[in-house]
């Protein structure tokens, strides 16, 4: 992947980590990256959050998912409880690479995928080659 196509802004670690922000807990979603001739995809996990408590967002050179999840449960006192619910934040440096206008996003089974398409002027061309 091109340095400057896209470029994580929060280092990926182990343990994802998690902030207090305004007395709400933030998670940092695990991604990968992807890249094909055409495209770079940015696969996203997002458990427990629904389309309209998504926000992605592409302003001023950075690509950012926001994420709230509701709790699954109400009222219920748990044995065990290994699953947190939270906000997710997660950002991105987009470079002149990618084709800002044409980026899309989906939300599928707590994966987010985003398609970043790249500029034409970053494309590989295939000169052809005339028969003198």
């Amino acid at each position: 992947m091109s340095t400057n196509a896209l470029t994580k802004n929060k280092p990926s670690q182990e343990v994802t980590p998690t902030v207090m922000e305004r007395q709400t807990v933030t998670f940092t979603p695990r991604v990968d990256i992807l890249e094909n001739q055409d495209e770079f995809v940015v696969l996203a996990d997002l458990p427990g959050v629904l389309p309209e408590d998504l926000d992605v967002r592409f302003e001023k050179g950075e690509l950012t998912i926001e994420g709230r999840c509701q709790p699954r449960q109400r009222d219920v006192e748990f044995v065990a409880e290994e699953y947190g619910v939270g906000n997710f934040y997660r950002s991105f440096s987009v470079g002149e690479a990618i084709d800002t206008d044409r980026i899309e996003a989906e939300l599928k089974l707590g994966v987010l995928t985003l398609h970043l398409p790249k500029s034409e002027a970053v494309k590989p061309k295939r000169i052809m080659i005339k028969n003198a």
